[in-house]
C-alpha cells in the first residue's frame, strides 16, 4: 500500500499530466485535482476500471495508487454509471473559468468527486450545489461532502430542481435539448456547460473521432446567450432531459457538421434554416 506521503506526490503527479494531457495550464485546477483524494469518494477498493474495448478490469488490489490514471472508474458498473475521464474534466471545467467565489451547480454529481474539485475552485467564499438523480449515489454524495462547508447535495432531478442563480450551471450528463430552467438560473456573465449527446452517443467513448456528442459552453450575456464548441464527449444519458424528436435533429446535426462553428443559442425557433447548426421547438443553435 502505498504511504500517504508518496500518493500525495503520485497526486500531483497526476494533476500535472492530466492537464497537460489537454493543453490546459492552471494552477487552480491543478492544485484541486492534486489535493482531492480520488479513494476517498470510490468506495473500498480494488475498484472496476473501465479499459476501452475490453470492459472492467479490477485493480490488483486496494491500493489508491490505481486511480491516478486518466481513466473511467466503475461506481456502479452494472449501471454504466462511472467516475468520469479526469482529463475531460479538467478541461471542461477550465473551458466553465472557475472564479473564487462564485456559486457552482453541479446537475449530475455521482458520488461528489467532481463537486469536490469545484468546491476546492469556489473558495469558502463561494458555494456548490450538487444535484443527483440516483438515490443510492445521492446518499453517497452527501456522506462524502460531509466535510465541505460550502457544498449542498440535493437528491433530484437536474433538470427541475430549483437552485438559486448560478455563475456555473455544470452538467454531468448527455442531455438532447437545453433544459429551461439551466437558462432562467444563469446569471449574466454565467457559463453553462452542456453536453448534448445522441442516443449512441454513449457508445461511442471517443472525443476524437466524428463527435455523436458535443460539449458547448453558454455565456449569458443580459438576454442573449453566446455559445461555443469546446469538446466532443461520449457521457452517461440525462434521463430528464431526452426525447425522440429532439434526438433525431441532433442526430442529423451531428451527420451535417458545423457544430464547431456554432456561436449563438437562441430561445426562439423563429431562425432561418440556413443559420442553425440544431433547431428544437422553442430554441436554437446557430451559427450567427
Amino acid at each position: 500500500m502505498t504511504d500517504p506521503d508518496e500518493l500525495k506526490i503520485v497526486r500531483r503527479s497526476f494533476a500535472k499530466q492530466i492537464l497537460a494531457s489537454v493543453g490546459v495550464e492552471d494552477h487552480r485546477i491543478e492544485n484541486a485535482f492534486a489535493e482531492v483524494p480520488r479513494e476517498d469518494f470510490l468506495g473500498p477498493g480494488p475498484w472496476p476500471m473501465r479499459r476501452f474495448g475490453i470492459g472492467y478490469v479490477d485493480t490488483p488490489n486496494a491500493d489508491p495508487v490505481y486511480l491516478y490514471t486518466d481513466d473511467l472508474v466503475g461506481i456502479s458498473p452494472e449501471r454504466h454509471i462511472n467516475n468520469g475521464e479526469p482529463s475531460l474534466h479538467a478541461h471542461l471545467l477550465w473551458c466553465a473559468h472557475p472564479v473564487e467565489g462564485e456559486h457552482i451547480v453541479h446537475v449530475g454529481a455521482g458520488v461528489g468527486y467532481y463537486t469536490a474539485i469545484m468546491a476546492h475552485l469556489a473558495g469558502s467564499s463561494g458555494h456548490v450545489t450538487g444535484i443527483e438523480l440516483e438515490t443510492d449515489l445521492a446518499a453517497r454524495a452527501k456522506s462524502n461532502l460531509s466535510a465541505f462547508p460550502n457544498v449542498e447535495v440535493i437528491e433530484g432531478d437536474g433538470t427541475k430542481v430549483a437552485f438559486e442563480p448560478a455563475d456555473i450551471i455544470y452538467v454531468n450528463a448527455g442531455a438532447t435539448r437545453p433544459a429551461d430552467i439551466w437558462l432562467d438560473r444563469l446569471k449574466d456573465g454565467g457559463r453553462l456547460v452542456l453536453p448534448m449527446t445522441t442516443d449512441d452517443g454513449y457508445a461511442s467513448r471517443s472525443r476524437r473521432s466524428r463527435p455523436r456528442g458535443a460539449v458547448f459552453v453558454i455565456t449569458r450575456e443580459g438576454e442573449d446567450f453566446a455559445a461555443r464548441w469546446v469538446s466532443g464527449v461520449a457521457i452517461y444519458p440525462c434521463a430528464g432531459l431526452r426525447d425522440e424528436e429532439s434526438e433525431d435533429a441532433l442526430a442529423r446535426a451531428f451527420a451535417n457538421g458545423g457544430w464547431d462553428r456554432v456561436a449563438r443559442l437562441y430561445r426562439s425557433d423563429d431562425i432561418a434554416d440556413d443559420r442553425c447548426w440544431l433547431k428544437g421547438a422553442g430554441w436554437a443553435l446557430a451559427y450567427d
